[in-house]
């Protein structure tokens, strides 16, 4: 029993500590708002290392847009300086008409001033203005490059003009901030202003879900669910844009300026924890995608989780106290970045990006068209080349939710790697 307290211990004080000291995660490249699925890289002794880039815009106007590109960068284990980011770093884009075209609507170079950067998350924002081209929406690819190096990393942005959308005129700031969050998610302890860029105050229109969502099913589950869920209206009322607030209770709030349209925002809203998961009651509830049936239903309901949690884990690293705490940090580690890069309405673990990402790890390539993105894996266990496809599914809510592919035939990839996981092979 010493010894299944000890681990779970651990396992708190690790995850505790963790949210303060914020793993960065690699990227190639991101869409809308989300963060794209990170690649695994080393910084090297002090040399600055450009892990990744995220992005997205709001309208400033019916003819003009503004870009915020979000960079993660650091020198040995720190944050680089705004100062030697601007002295050391180029960003560089073409707008296209669409994915896979070559008809170029604009290009050109953005001045990274040191004065005219800022800090949002722990990540160096820089941000520029784009006016209207000849199209209503387009393509915006953005390099951004160290100065007398080939390092680089890459960003695709689909972009509107016009602000129509709710979800394309409102943001979320946090604090005093004037840069918005790219993220959909806020605890329940951060003030925000939800603000336009052209400073006139709108009354918004606000519908609270207390519901949770269902967690992604196994890939090789190609049964259809049985119809589209339907939420209920928990509660509503009415905020003014540009003012601060809180939103004290957890669950995804929606806001809308037209109540007549069906294009808002939408905000899940969760513990001051996350996008860490603590609490033993939750710590239970991502390993379905390790587990069988039967030691989640044990697990759930345990009369102390906490008890439960620390046998589940010695139970399989053979008795090994070592080995379990170190799974528990990697397994832990991964779905705090499945919530950080993968949330949409609904926690990003539960979604189909976050469940390959925790088992699998991030891929090694992202192929990213219109309507789809493809994560290609070079080697996984025995298999090569594996290609998981996550289809563009439109929702209320957010416009960057995907959902997978399934295939019965992911069956021998997806178990040895669960396995492994379950042997402790997974370091």
């Amino acid at each position: 029993m010493k010894a299944q307290l000890y681990i779970l211990g651990f396992t708190i004080a690790l995850l505790s500590l963790a949210a303060c000291n914020t793993p960065r995660q690699a990227s190639r490249s991101s869409n809308t708002q989300a963060a794209s699925a990170p690649q695994n890289q080393v910084p090297a002794g002090n040399d600055p290392t450009l892990i990744g880039v995220t992005s997205t815009f709001l309208a400033k106007d019916s003819t003009q847009i503004r870009v915020f590109v979000y960079i993660d960068v650091i020198k040995g284990d720190e944050p680089l300086s705004l100062e030697e980011f601007s002295s050391l770093y180029n960003l560089n884009y073409v707008m296209y008409s669409d994915y896979g075209t070559r008809d170029r609507l604009a290009y050109g170079n953005v001045p990274l001033v040191a004065q005219e950067l800022s800090r949002v998350d722990n990540q160096i924002v820089a941000q520029f203005d784009l006016k209207k081209p000849a199209k209503d929406a387009g393509v915006l690819l953005m390099e951004i490059s160290q100065t007398g190096t080939l390092k680089k990393v890459l960003n695709d942005l689909a972009v509107r003009f016009g602000g129509a959308r709710d979800s394309d005129r409102f943001g979320i700031f946090p604090g005093q901030q004037q840069v918005p969050l790219r993220r959909h998610f806020v605890t329940n302890q951060e003030e925000i202003k939800i603000s336009s860029l052209n400073g006139r105050n709108a009354p918004l229109q606000v519908y609270y879900y207390k519901d949770s969502f269902d967690a992604a099913a196994s890939p090789m589950n190609t049964v259809p669910r049985s119809g589209a869920k339907s939420l209920k209206i928990d509660s509503s009322f009415t905020i003014q844009s540009g003012q601060s607030m809180r939103f004290t209770q957890e669950g995804l709030y929606y806001l809308l300026s037209d109540t007549t349209r069906t294009d808002g925002l939408g905000i899940l809203v969760k513990n001051d924890r996350f996008p860490k998961m603590t609490y033993p009651e939750q710590l239970v509830e991502p390993l379905m995608y390790m587990s069988t049936n039967q030691e989640i239903k044990e697990l759930q309901e345990a009369r102390d989780s906490k008890k439960a949690l620390d046998k589940y884990w010695l139970s399989l690293m053979n008795g090994n106290p070592e080995l379990a705490q170190q799974i528990i940090r990697n397994f832990y580690t991964r779905v705090e970045d499945a919530n950080r890069l993968f949330t949409t309405y609904k926690e990003g673990w539960k979604t189909d990006k976050g469940m390959i990402y925790i088992v699998l790890g991030p891929p090694d390539k992202v192929q990213r068209s219109k309507e789809k993105e493809v994560w290609v894996y070079d080697q996984r266990g025995n298999a090569t080349n594996v290609n998981f496809t996550f289809n563009k599914r439109t929702n209320q809510f957010v416009d960057d939710h995907y959902e997978l592919v399934r295939y019965v035939e992911y069956q021998p990839i997806w178990y040895p790697v669960v396995e492994a996981w379950r042997n402790g092979a997974i370091r």
